[in-house]
This record gives C-alpha cells, structure tokens and sequence, in this order.
C-alpha cells in the first residue's frame, strides 16, 4: 500500500463547475487565478499568507488599481492539478501527499514560494520532509515518485528530487527484496518459524519466505521514460552491479518498448506482453529508433555478456526502423564478437532494403563473418599445427571457428534456393571460412548442391569455379559416393572425388591387410595381431584356436568385398579414361589429349599392376597439392607402378589374399 501523509483539517469547500472552481466557503471570490483552461475563483488573503509569489502578484495588481484581480499561473509545475493542491493548502483544506503528487507538489510550492519565511508550516517543508522520511526509503514509492517526474524534469532536477529517487532505486536494486520491511536476524536472513513461516516480533504471520531472484526489479523500473531510465543504470553501474544483470534490465525494457523484439514470443508469453503493452502505449517510428540507439549506446561493448538472440533481435529491428549507420554496425560487430553463440535462425534476417534482391539479408551476415575472423586474429586465434605425420592438431581455440564454420555451411545450405542470390554472393561467404575451420566438407558440398539444383543456368566453368571452394579430400565416403553420381557436378570435380573415394578404399584395405599380417614373417608359433590382441600359436593350438580361425574367416570375407567393390571401382575408372580420350581425339591436333586442365588436385588411377613407365615418359604432374600427390595419368598408357609406389604393397597382398 502506498504511504500518504494528510494534511489540513477543513472539510473541503471547492466545487468544479466545467472548467471554473469555486470556493463555497460563503464569502464572493475576490480573485480568480488562471491555470491552463482552468480558472480559479479564490481569496486574496489565504493565498497571500502561504505564497510569496502570489503575494506579491496581488500587490502589484492592489498598486495598479486592477479591480479584477486575475493571475495567470499557466507555467506553474504540475499544471493545475498541482494548484489544486496548494490551494487547498492555503484553505487548510483535508488532503493527502502521495508518492503519485508529491513530486509536483514540491515543484508547485518552489515555484509559488511557500517557504518559511512566509509561514512556518508551510508547503516546502512539509513535502520535504514526505520526501525524505517517506518516499526515498520505499522502493515502490521511490520508483512512483521518480516516474512522475518527466513533467516537471528540469526542476525536479534543480531540486535533487531525481537525484535522491534514483539513489534510492540504486541501492535497493542490489539488496534481497524478501528484506524490504521485515525484521533482519541476527546472522542477516528474516527470522522464521520452526514451520518455515516468517517470524514478526517473534509472531508467525503465516507467510512464507520468497526466492528472489536478480531480476525481481526489471519490470518495476521499465515503466521509466528513458531519460530516467538511462541514469538510473548509470548509478547502478557506478554502485558495481554486474553487466549481466544491467543487460537483463535493458534486454527487459527494450522488449516492452520495441515491439519488434517480441515477434517470436513463446505462447506463455503473450499474456504478459499484452499486459505490458496495454500499460504504455507503443512509440512511434521515431520514437523506437532513438530508443534503439540509446540501447545501444548503453550496452557494454564485452563479449559474452550480451545474448546472441537479443543482439540479433535488435539488428533486425534497427534494420527494419532504418537505424543509423553506426548503430547497425555496432550491433554487427557485437555479434560478430560472439558468433560462434548463435543459432541458424538467429541468421535468417529477412531483406528489408530498396532493392530486395534476396529474401535474406546475406550481405549483413557477410559482414559479421568478417568482424568474427578480424576478432579472432585479434584475440590470437591461428591455423592448426601440422604434427610429424602431416595431420592436423587440434586445439581447443579452434572450437569457436569450427563451429562457425558449421553454422555458416548451414546458413548457405538455408539460402541456396533463392534464385535471386548470385553466385559472386554465395561463394565469397563460402570462401570467407578459412580451410582448416573445416575438418569436412559435407555441410559444404551439401549447399552447393542446393545451390546447383535451384541455378541450373549457370554454365560449366561457373561451375567449377563454385566447386572449388571445396576440397574432395575432405569429402566422407558416403558424400562421395553420392558426389560420384551427381549429374549437377562438373565432369573434372566427378573425376576428382572418384579418385579420392578409391584412394579412401585403398587405405581401408591397407588397414585391414596390417592387422592380419603377420609380424615377423610367420611361423606356427609366432604371435599373430588379431583384433589388436596378441595371441601365441601355442595357445592356437588350445581354446583360443576356433575364436581366431572365425575372425581370420570374417577378416577375410571383409576384404573380399572390399576387393569387388575396389574392381568395380576400377571398371568405371576405366570407361571414364576411354570417354576422355575420345573427347582428346576428336579435338583439333594442336590440343592436348587430355581436354581437362586439371587445376586442384585431378587424378585418375588404375590398380592393375604394370611394369614402371621410363623415367622420361612420365607425364608433368599438376602441382596444387603436397609432393607426395600421385601425378595425373595421360589416356590409358601410363604405368600405376609409377604413379601409385605407396600402394604396391598393398596389391600384392591383395592378390594373395
């Protein structure tokens, strides 16, 4: 319940008639004050025994002979809702002082001059004293008070009534509001029954202690108007409350102002925001774009502190309300700080500009992607290291790029359809994630074929030029397989991931053939590497013999498939080599057999064992890769022997097997 303190001891004796009031004290009215469109019809004397000005306003009307006697008060703080009241005053009339009017009361009695030298109890004093031993140590009257004093800001600031309101806030927005009126005990929490219920004065009163929690203030302090809000967050951040705590406070008090922000409310949700809605109105454009921008001055410039969904919830509303330059880019560059939080959707901001090319705004998500990798330069973010076997090593600095890489393969994958992105568009955010954030390609390859599949028009070097942003190496098996029979894909590109996909099988066969071999050349009482355990030919011979002889057998029935898959392989391989050299032979002699300069990585093989070509025989290799890269092989002619040595060993025991 909000405190009062009431004043005067007279019954009242006004009466309003339209926009006139009158005193029926029984006496004809020798005065008539004017407020705005209301008039007052009043008396000299109680006026002039509680007001220094209107004193000496009716002096000067006495000392001009004016027998109509009118003042007019129109700039008086408060309006005339505020005379009202300090007339009353004069009269002695019965009234209360709120934390709703005591604010322009005080104005009024300042600017009317109900000091003490005109009376003892006067007006001044006693707001002043409702002020200070009342309002200011209650929070809610506190918060009340300072609400009402966007009419009369400039003279509630002259007189520290803004000042000492919002140190009240300030102080007690850091405190337990379970507190707030209940008796401290003696090791700081509210005293409690054996029941659990609070104690007063050693009474249970039945009621049972709150969990507050940080954010019990926020809606209370966002019915402010912004420039009381705005210091109100400045004192708490001078007094040393948290920034997460602050950013909740205008997380909070731009959802209830920016309607915008609220679009994607959960169901639980609405009843509140139409709740805060129906308690103030919704500002105009302009109105929201300077609160925006306010925001964003206020937000501190630290990452992590902000959430990703509320940074993207205001760039998207800075964008559709044409926010200024500067603002927009401050919102990008917090989020670019932090992009490794967000989430896809948070990506999808719709198209808003003149031209509407696209229905997303790529070019906004551009530019936060270049913010990320500036940020993470900054910060000592660094390409992988290469360990003494050629791999990469992983780092644990690594995991915020990685996942944007995932996140920005998803985005393309999300974007790819609409006809209107041109290719330029889509490649350069491809190619904006370094190589090494990708430890596999196939978010990637997957959005280049969404891509492919809603832009057939494109030509074949346009194409490859898309298709080289990947890299094959980094394809998985299954996304070759299905990479190996995309008709969308250029022929170079299909020769390229077939050659891969059979390097891939090679290795899984070599794997196999190294765990069966035996270690020292075998004999029936060496040990032999069966399912990575070591087991004696003498314990062969015992109970561990049938278990061996069934995993030699599935061992082998494994690499027999893979052995029909890998001459499949090859068959294919072969009639692609045949294609290729018909297309060289029916081009003009001056050309190169082979038609496809192959610029990254081109390599077709055969594992059919040859004699080694000559030396000076060997075709030039295509060096876009390491040296230890086989060399493209020209038509049929050359020799595997030559261009795959690593591989040998393993056909050999292959053959064996």
């Amino acid at each position: 319940m909000m405190a009062c303190l009431k004043l005067g001891s007279r019954a009242d004796v006004f009466r309003k008639q339209g926009q006139e009031w009158y005193c029926t004290s029984g006496l004809p009215s020798d005065i008539t004050v004017v407020v705005g469109e209301q008039s007052f019809h009043l008396h000299k004397f109680p006026l002039l025994s509680k007001s220094g000005l209107l004193e000496k306003l009716i002096r000067e009307k006495i000392d001009k002979g004016d027998d109509s006697c009118t003042i007019d008060l129109s700039d008086i703080p408060g309006g005339a809702k505020a005379f009202e009241l300090a007339a009353k005053f004069c009269y002695g009339v019965k009234f209360e002082m709120t934390a709703s009017n005591v604010v322009h009361l005080r104005c009024a009695a300042d600017y009317l001059e109900m000091t003490k030298e005109i009376s003892e109890e006067n007006l001044i004093a006693q707001t002043e004293y409702f002020l200070t031993q009342t309002v200011v140590r209650s929070w809610k009257d506190s918060v009340k008070a300072l609400q009402t004093c966007d009419n009369v800001l400039e003279v509630a600031e002259r007189l520290q009534i803004v000042k000492r309101c919002v140190d009240s806030i300030a102080t007690r927005s850091c405190s337990d509001p379970d507190l707030f009126g209940w008796p401290v005990a003696q090791y700081g929490g509210p005293m409690q029954s054996p029941g659990g219920s609070l104690l007063w004065n050693g009474i249970s009163t039945g009621a049972r202690p709150r969990n507050s929690s940080p954010d019990w203030w926020y809606d209370d302090v966002s019915c402010l108007s912004l420039p009381l809000y705005k210091k109100l967050i400045s004192a708490m951040e001078y007094r040393g409350i948290s920034q997460e705590i602050i950013v909740g406070s205008l997380n909070h008090y731009a959802k209830r102002r920016l309607p915008g922000l609220n679009r994607r409310k959960s169901i639980g949700d609405v009843s509140n925001c139409l709740s805060m809605t129906s308690l103030t109105s919704i500002p105009s454009e302009d109105d929201q774009k300077y609160l925006l921008e306010e925001i964003d001055r206020l937000l501190p410039f630290q990452k992590g502190v902000t959430s990703c969904k509320l940074l993207f919830g205001l760039l998207r509303t800075a964008i559709f309300l044409k926010a200024s330059p500067s603002c927009v880019s401050n919102l990008e560059r917090r989020i670019g700080m932090q992009l490794d939080k967000a989430s896809l959707e948070d990506l999808l901001i719709p198209n808003v500009s003149d031209s509407m090319e696209t229905l997303y705004d790529v070019d906004c998500v551009q530019r936060i992607v270049d913010h990320f990798l500036a940020m993470d330069q900054e910060t000592g973010g660094a390409s992988p290291g290469i360990g003494e076997d050629g791999q990469m090593l992983a780092s644990p600095s690594l995991m915020p790029i990685t996942m944007v890489a995932k996140l920005i393969d998803g985005y393309l994958a999300e974007v790819a359809p609409d006809m209107n992105l041109k290719l330029p568009k889509f490649r350069s955010l491809a190619a904006a994630i370094p190589d090494y954030a990708r430890p596999i390609d196939d978010g990637l390859y997957r959005a280049i074929d969404i891509y492919l599949k809603a832009h057939p028009h494109l030509s074949e070097s346009e194409k490859e030029e898309l298709c080289w942003v990947m890299d094959c190496q980094k394809l998985s098996l299954g996304a070759c397989t299905h990479a190996a029979q995309n008709e969308r894909l250029p022929l170079r590109i299909i020769v390229q991931v077939l050659f891969f996909e059979q390097l891939q099988l090679r290795s899984s066969i070599a794997e196999c053939l190294m765990i069966s071999e035996p270690l020292d050349g075998g004999g029936g009482g060496v040990s032999r590497q069966l399912g990575g355990l070591p087991v004696s030919g003498e314990h062969h011979r015992a109970a561990g013999w049938p278990l061996a002889a069934r995993e030699n057998q599935t061992l082998r029935e494994g690499m027999d498939s893979m052995k029909q898959q890998v001459s499949e392989l090859e068959k294919e391989c072969s009639a692609m080599r045949e294609d290729i050299e018909r297309l060289s032979r029916s081009r003009s002699a001056g050309k190169s057999r082979f038609p496809f300069a192959l610029t990254a990585k081109p390599q077709v093989c055969s594992t059919k064992d040859k004699e080694a070509a000559p030396e000076t025989s060997k075709p030039k290799a295509v060096a876009t890769g390491s040296e230890d890269k086989l060399a493209v092989v020209k038509g049929g002619a050359a020799s595997d022997g030559a261009a795959q040595p690593k591989h040998r060993k393993h056909k050999i025991n292959l053959s064996a097997c």
